[in-house]
């Protein structure tokens, strides 16, 4: 068995560490789920979290791990009388992103269900976790509905799976831990409201302690089991602390003045629902029994708030997560009871420094050698995070002017404008019914949806579709020799029922940022159209990409990614200027999209031009977009143009270049969803203007 790098030897995340213990104390916290960059002790921390949980006590040869003091009565391998009792370590169970339903709630087996009457259950993951640690590592890439499944199984305590009729329930109590680079794309916010906490992190910039993880790191390679006993005795403390606190928890009082506190706080920063107030207050009771205390004070909902409240503050998917403190501080002050305060002889120390002894606001397992904490963000300093992503881009720009093209033609690069007001945008589609990811854009077969018909399974039956299997059986019953009610089925006879819903595309954003659309006005709309089609493509599950062409060439300024906020922040910082190189752009496309259909063949792509349809730039532009253009159309790829053309003669190129791409072109304003100009605009891939091809031909 690997040897797990120990709890005690992590240097910094204080906040990461103080979340994950908050939850081995009071599971009813609800979970914690970590935000940060690659690399920096996500994953680590979880696995050894582990190592300090508890030995629970089974019911010997339960599958459900069954309390033997308080068994399960619904238990599917009960009921359980006077059994032998078996211990064993906590588990950790990892849940892969590529995991299928079955396997996460576990799989009935229908077949004997309708010939036998027989429940016969494989548990799940759910179950191997129970009373353990369910680990989701990059759970922003979960399909949604594993992810309710998931988060109404933590919720809840069970787990309960219903397949044509017949139906398990089962304990599932367990300590969820979730981890995410933002980079790849976000949780929904009704996702991240049923994470109890969320804790950002990042690598410190502090060379020693820097110095200090890349030390410790390669000790442990060297030899695992050495530099865990080196850590033995501070495990063995902290693991001490764990029980002596969840021994304490029953114990501790929340009185009305913290009550008054937590009530006020999240009325103030106006988070949805009454759900970050009861995690608040179990959080701020686990902080207190922690501590060793019996009462909460004030420091220790403050602690709960940066804990609780950040994840919920969210009102769209480009708002990053955060709390103002200086407003968290006055509304604690102005509803805080000093005599609360007062009454406790042995007050905490202020939250904003590591504890090296391991108290509440260092995260506990604290290591003794050179880890005091320098360059690690104060508690609750989710936002500084991106401080560096943060920096003014426009600015140098402007020397850069001098350095243009002398000639005529080509104008000055010019700094970027703000985008317009987002709007409510078009559904936009795939024609035709693919096989990708789930989503909400475009038609597909798909595990959930709508019953299109049958089919015969192929490998592990999914959906049964019980009529067809009727139907397929009752021609045989008489040869299969029945004499009774039940019905004989054999494994032939079973049918899987084919669905229909939606999937998810990659969204290609292919963006003029030429001269000719850079009048402030012009180009502000189209940054807000851009980014009202970015929020549609988050909500649709779609994964985006950008491409943006000016000058003499064009370039991937975002590669195809679930981040939306990426995206966002790029089209944010989008100079303008100079002639209009259209065939580079489409031809950056097609090279963009030639790969990703290598990487996901099964995501189909819809490209969107923005665009006021003009070539400039090189040798005869026009004939080298018109066949670019055609590469597109050749390979059948879905595609819109949307006309930025303004005023009151237009030459309709933006048109003509949907023509030859074999799509659609819309303006700016049919884009809208509350546009007069039509319902839903599908993407015809095949049928357009031909005529006025022809005559432009």
């Amino acid at each position: 068995m690997n040897t797990p790098y120990p709890f005690t030897a992590l240097v910094g995340q204080d906040d990461l560490r103080l979340a994950l213990l908050l939850n081995a104390v009071s599971p009813a916290v609800g979970g914690v789920l970590v935000r940060g960059e690659k690399g920096t002790a996500k994953s680590t921390a979880v696995r050894a979290l582990s190592a300090l949980l508890p030995e629970v006590s089974v019911v010997s040869g339960c599958r459900f791990s069954c309390d033997p003091a308080a068994p399960d009565p619904d238990c599917p391998d009960g009921p359980h009388g006077a059994v032998a009792a078996d211990g064993r370590p906590a588990r950790m169970v990892e849940l892969p992103v590529g995991a299928s339903e079955d396997r996460l709630v576990g799989a009935l087996d229908i077949e004997r269900a309708l010939s036998e009457g027989v429940k016969a259950f494989e548990p799940g993951l759910l179950a191997d976790a129970h009373r353990g640690i369910l680990y989701v590592d990059e759970v922003n890439l979960l399909h949604d509905h594993l992810v309710d499944l998931l988060l109404d199984a933590a919720a809840m305590g069970a787990s309960y799976v219903e397949r044509e009729g017949v139906s398990v329930r089962h304990a599932a109590r367990f300590l969820l831990v979730g981890t995410m680079n933002p980079e790849e794309g976000e949780l929904r916010p009704q996702l991240l409201d049923r994470f109890g906490l969320t804790v950002e992190v990042a690598a410190s910039r502090e060379p020693d302690q820097r110095v200090e993880v890349v030390r410790r790191r390669l000790a442990y390679d060297d030899d695992p089991a050495a530099f865990a006993a080196r850590f033995a005795d501070d495990e063995a403390e902290l693991r001490e602390r764990i029980v002596a606190a969840r021994a304490l928890l029953p114990n501790v009082r929340l009185g009305d003045a913290a009550l008054r506190q937590i009530a006020a706080t999240c009325a103030a920063f106006e988070v949805d629902g009454m759900r970050a107030d009861i995690v608040m207050a179990r959080t701020a009771t686990a902080l207190a029994a922690w501590a060793g205390r019996e009462d909460v004070t004030a420091d220790d909902v403050r602690q709960a708030a940066l804990l609780a409240l950040p994840h919920r503050r969210r009102r769209n998917p480009f708002d990053a997560p955060g709390l103002d403190e200086d407003k968290l501080d006055q509304t604690l002050e102005e509803f805080g009871d000093a005599a609360d305060q007062d009454d406790d002889p042995d007050p905490e120390p202020e939250p904003d420094g590591p504890d090296p002894d391991g108290g509440p606001d260092g995260g506990g397992g604290q290591p003794p050698q050179g880890d005091d904490g320098p360059g690690v963000p104060p508690q609750g300093g989710e936002a500084q995070g991106r401080d560096p992503q943060e920096a003014p881009q426009p600015e140098p720009s402007a020397p850069e002017e001098p350095k243009q093209p002398a000639a005529p033609s080509t104008a000055p690069e010019q700094a970027p404008v703000g985008a317009a007001e987002p709007f409510r945008a078009k559904l936009l589609t795939v024609p035709g019914t693919g096989a990708g990811a789930a989503g909400r854009r475009s038609r597909a077969r798909t595990e959930h949806g709508r019953t299109t018909g049958s089919r015969r399974p192929q490998g592990a039956l999914g959906k049964l579709h019980l009529a067809a299997t009727v139907q397929a059986a009752a021609p045989h019953q008489h040869a299969r020799g029945r004499s009774g009610p039940g019905l004989v089925v054999r494994r032939d006879d079973l049918r899987q029922a084919t669905r229909e819903g939606r999937e998810g595309n990659l969204v290609l954003f292919v963006v003029d940022a030429s001269g000719s659309m850079a009048a402030r006005q012009r180009m502000s709309a189209v940054k807000g159209a851009v980014l009202s089609l970015l929020l549609d493509a988050y909500q649709r599950r779609d994964k985006v990409g950008l491409v943006t062409f000016r000058g003499k060439d064009a370039e991937v300024a975002l590669p195809p990614t679930s981040s939306v906020d990426a995206a966002a922040a790029r089209l944010e910082s989008l100079p303008t200027g100079g002639r209009t190189p259209l065939a580079a752009g489409l031809l950056k496309a097609h090279e963009v999209l030639r790969v990703e259909r290598l990487r996901d063949p099964a995501r189909r792509p819809l490209m969107v031009v923005v665009t006021d349809g003009r070539a400039t730039g090189g040798p005869e532009p026009v004939r080298l977009a018109e066949r670019a253009a055609g590469l597109h159309a050749a390979e059948g790829t879905a595609s819109v143009v949307v006309d930025c053309e303004t005023g009151l003669v237009r030459l309709g190129l933006a048109g003509q270049l949907a023509g030859r791409l074999g799509g659609t072109a819309v303006t700016l304003d049919e884009l809208r969803a509350d546009s007069i100009a039509g319902l839903v605009k599908d993407v015809q891939g095949t049928q357009h203007t031909s005529n006025s091809i022809r005559r432009a031909a």
